[in-house]
């Protein structure tokens, strides 16, 4: 039988540690930082503009030779890549300001590579987006991220308390440039499903934290004669079951998307693998660090004591 493990007994000093856990968090925020600022994002055609072809070969194929069949042809600049097998390339061409029919790029391509490769080469798919498309769904993606963290910083200083609102987005923007980091680092195609991946994963981690806050509230009404610190401590080894389990079943099957889903699904799956990750350190040892030195105790959180209405004891 497998072992059980009781995490709903746990009572790990999860804050006892919160300097080291937010000094490891602002080294891997800024590492992030400078990766967006010295390598940047590589924007898919989604944000970039140009034209974006699939191609099909009957057998395994190199991409050398095809990067020097389009060059000889006047398309430079493209990017060749494979897309799954060694038998689908996909080819992204930067948008070319001197040819007004931008879709007929793609029946060129094609016939440059039939006429000096194997037989059976057949196009699988066709994207274009104009520069100005891209230009706009990059600057639409930023604001997008940048209105949920405000509207969430909103909601959680009118459902709980405004230094919890900052806490948790203080958490969300450290998942979030964790995973911009991650892609600077490694320099995979950031396009929009990789942009919807980054604002789920907002949604995910907010879920956890706002799990975690509600219970520090509880137990500031419950345990009444406990020092600050500790109440805290408790709510989130209370929540760490809950934390523990959603996040193993939510990797499961993004670990089961990426390795099924197929390579248009494996940035998508990757950015909410690392994202989810990220989210559930940060509703452990982040969230409630950060509200607790935003300096959330029992006063701020406590409705004033009506007279006559004698203090509840702890169970």
């Amino acid at each position: 039988m497998l072992p059980h493990l009781n995490f709903a007994q746990s009572n790990i000093n999860f804050l006892g540690r919160r300097r080291i856990a937010l000094g490891l968090s602002v080294a891997l925020v800024l590492v992030s930082v400078v990766l967006l600022a010295t390598r940047g994002l590589n924007f898919g055609i989604d944000f970039t503009g140009g034209t974006l072809v699939e191609i099909g070969y009957p057998e395994a194929v190199e991409l050398d030779p095809i990067r020097q069949q389009l060059d000889e042809t006047g398309f430079e600049g493209a990017t060749v890549v494979y897309f799954g097998t060694s038998r689908d390339v996909l080819i992204r061409l930067p948008p070319r300001a001197d040819d007004p029919d931008q879709a007929a790029l793609s029946n060129e391509v094609l016939r440059a590579l039939q006429s000096g490769g194997p037989e059976g080469v057949e196009l699988r798919r066709v994207e274009f987006v104009g520069p100005a498309v891209g230009e706009e769904l990059r600057e639409q993606g930023g604001l997008a991220m940048i209105y949920a963290l405000f509207g969430i910083l909103i909601y959680i200083a009118v459902r709980f308390e405004w230094r919890f609102a900052v806490g948790s987005v203080l958490a969300l923007v450290h998942d979030v440039m964790i995973t911009l980091g991650f892609f600077a680092l490694t320099q995979m195609e950031f396009d929009l499903a990789v942009l919807a991946a980054v604002l789920a994963v907002i949604g995910y981690s907010l879920n956890d934290t706002i799990v975690v806050y509600d219970r520090i509230r509880e137990n500031f009404r419950i345990m009444r004669k406990e020092g600050t610190e500790f109440v805290m401590n408790n709510a989130v080894n209370k929540t760490l079951a809950r934390t523990i389990v959603t996040s193993m079943t939510t990797l499961i099957v993004l670990l089961a998307l990426f390795a099924l889903g197929g390579a248009a699904l494996n940035n998508f799956a990757i950015a909410l693998i690392v994202g989810v990750a990220v989210g559930t350190y940060s509703s452990i040892f982040i969230a409630a660090a950060a509200a607790l030195m935003l300096g959330v105790d029992r006063k701020v959180l406590l409705p004033v004591k009506k007279e006559g209405v004698e203090e509840e004891e702890t169970p």
